[in-house]
């Protein structure tokens, strides 16, 4: 079989895969998505000032990330001695699209612990995604919500080279995520206990990344996931009557 109709079968299976998210998170999703659309019609309750508080506390001590800005965000302090490494702490939620409304209890406990974080001695710099404005970016680094990546960035020496960036990919469990998994995460290093990925979706050193690749095939990831579930199996089974 040509190389070309293995990566189309490869992304026809990627956009298949969507389909295969449990009911329940589904069924779920379709709850918490009618939930709001009520909620909105009805009086928003006083907030409460606790939330509030750590919410803007998230807000103050983490930055944003983009498909445009990311590589400029997750960088080593410039001023720092060679050799030096900064680790950086990306939290990637999303909403309806990418996390079926899921990521609220998520999203609370990871709000709630920044300041615990934040007061560790050496402690990271961090960063959010939100893969529903951020679709493109998610998927050049082939990552979903709930999740962490904890990201090792080496400053290069004089003559500019630099070890490779240590990557770690974290899932998060929807429902029972609370401020304690991140507390046994980072401040009792279970996340060491994860091994570096390696592989082309490396977001620094990967080989999508090196040879220019990871936004084009983000496009066509996102291309795909636009598709009707059926039209895939639709393609897939003309594709494979010709070769009979």
């Amino acid at each position: 079989m040509r190389p070309s109709s293995a990566l189309f079968f490869a992304f026809a299976a990627s956009a298949v895969a969507q389909d295969q998210i449990p009911l329940l998170d589904k069924l779920k999703g379709f709850l918490n998505q009618a939930t709001a659309a009520i909620s909105s019609a009805v009086p928003a309750a006083p907030s409460n000032p606790v939330k509030a508080a750590s919410g803007k506390v998230a807000e103050s001590i983490q930055h944003e990330l983009t498909l445009e800005n990311w590589k400029d965000v997750l960088t080593v302090d410039p001023t720092v001695s060679t050799p030096a490494t900064q680790d950086w702490l990306v939290y990637i939620t999303g909403g309806n699209t990418t996390c079926f409304g899921l990521c609220g209890n998520t999203t609370k406990a990871w709000n709630a612990s920044l300041p615990l974080l934040a007061a560790r001695p050496n402690a990271p710099k961090f960063a959010i995604v939100d893969c529903d404005k951020e679709q493109l970016l998610c998927n050049s680094w082939s990552v979903g919500p709930p999740s962490l990546y904890y990201f090792q960035i080496p400053k290069p020496l004089a003559d500019q080279s630099a070890p490779a960036t240590t990557v770690r990919f974290l899932p998060l469990n929807r429902t029972s995520t609370t401020t304690e998994t991140f507390k046994k995460l980072f401040v009792d290093g279970e996340y060491e206990k994860t091994a570096p990925y390696e592989g082309y979706f490396h977001p620094f050193d990967g080989e999508l990344q090196k040879y220019g690749l990871a936004i084009p095939l983000a496009y066509v990831f996102w291309g795909f996931s636009k598709m009707p579930s059926w039209l895939p199996m639709i393609l897939i089974s003309f594709i494979s009557r010709s070769f009979m």
